[in-house]
């Protein structure tokens, strides 16, 4: 089992690991019982997840002498709402959690961010842990502190930084993982690769069958190398001040994509083309080289992710989700751009024209 540790502020309480290896959910219970975070916990999940998985990871742990309850939800992006983070509030309640339980997080992103999100809120605050079940949370919205909910307008508009006191990321959990789940995953690693570690982009390119394959030993290092990759950008800047705005990579344009298309297009596969957009962008403002841009663009179609905008999205409902952003000052949309792999930035502002036209050949 691999163990990263993120420290944050030099403050032992924000301090906690990441764990990474396969059927780890035995030795999250021994940790659990060992570090005393809490009295009792609260297993929280989604239908889809607690199908699979519920039943097994509750038995192991209440096998290891640990009072856990498990609570569900509906799965999916539609449940990532106010109404749902108040209705697990309600039923912790009646559950009876106090600021002696904790509650962890078994599932993707959706159930990670509303998690850590009822965390960060009751009774102001309870311990949480992350045990996640999809590529794309173990590699990215697992790690940080990111919590949130959507609003009808526009995505994670509520939310919080809070961290957990532990990431478990158990690899077996995608055996099971839908492959469109599975490529979601992809375009955050790709992400990383663009702009952060070119050698990983060439790997990806290299081993995009393997990959796609689920070779156990290549997985395992992809996702300890994203892990590396993120805890260092947020280590620096937990809160997005600055550095940790080039992780938005591909999302301003990806979350208005997702919206745009009432949440059809799943997250990874919204970030793939918003990476391709950026990456035009960075193009079109004399940036980014067009072989580079095109390269990113072949990485993601060999590890089978779409680099195009749906035909049925107007460009006029994409612009007004980009000036919905949460990242925008004023009038301005803040996009992060390219100008070389490896060496991202964020830019003041993109021409409306240039967005315009971007979308409508994305389009096309």
């Amino acid at each position: 089992m691999k163990k990263i540790r993120v420290n944050l502020d030099r403050k032992s309480a924000n301090a906690h690991e990441i764990f990474i290896g396969r059927g780890i959910i035995d030795r999250m219970g021994l940790l659990m019982a060992k570090n005393n975070w809490a009295s009792r916990y609260v297993l929280v999940t989604d239908s889809r997840v607690a199908e699979l998985h519920g039943d097994r990871v509750l038995a192991t742990l209440r096998g290891m002498n640990l009072a856990v309850d498990m609570i569900q939800f509906p799965a999916g992006e539609a449940s990532k709402t106010v109404r749902t983070c108040l209705d697990l509030v309600e039923r912790l309640l009646a559950l009876g959690a106090d600021r002696k339980s904790a509650l962890i997080a078994l599932g993707g992103g959706v159930v990670g961010d509303l998690t850590g999100l009822a965390a960060s809120l009751f009774m102001r605050g309870i311990p949480y842990l992350q045990a996640p079940t999809t590529l794309l949370a173990q590699v990215d919205s697992a790690i940080g502190g990111k919590t949130g909910v959507n609003l009808p307008m526009a995505k994670n508009m509520l939310g919080t930084f809070y961290q957990p006191r532990g990431v478990f990321i158990d690899l077996a959990f995608l055996d099971t993982l839908p492959e469109r789940e599975f490529a979601n995953g992809l375009a955050e690693i790709v992400k990383y690769g663009v702009i952060e570690d070119p050698e990983l982009l060439k790997h990806l390119a290299d081993e995009a069958e393997a990959i796609r394959g689920r070779d156990g030993a290549i997985l395992e290092r992809l996702v300890a190398r994203s892990c590396r990759i993120k805890k260092g950008i947020v280590e620096l800047d937990e809160t997005e001040k600055g550095l940790r705005r080039i992780l938005n990579f591909g999302h301003t344009m990806g979350h208005a994509v997702e919206a745009a298309t009432d949440y059809g297009m799943a997250h990874g596969e919204a970030v793939a083309v918003g990476m391709v957009a950026a990456a035009r962008i960075s193009v079109a403002l004399d940036h980014l080289s067009t072989d580079e841009g095109e390269r990113i663009e072949a990485v993601l179609r060999a590890v089978g992710l779409p680099v195009r905008i749906p035909g049925n999205v107007s460009a006029e409902r994409l612009l007004d989700g980009l000036r919905m952003d949460k990242k925008k000052e004023g009038a301005d949309v803040h996009f992060v751009l390219l100008k070389k792999i490896g060496i991202p930035f964020v830019n003041g502002g993109v021409p409306e024209a240039l967005l315009r036209k971007t979308i409508e050949d994305l389009q096309s």
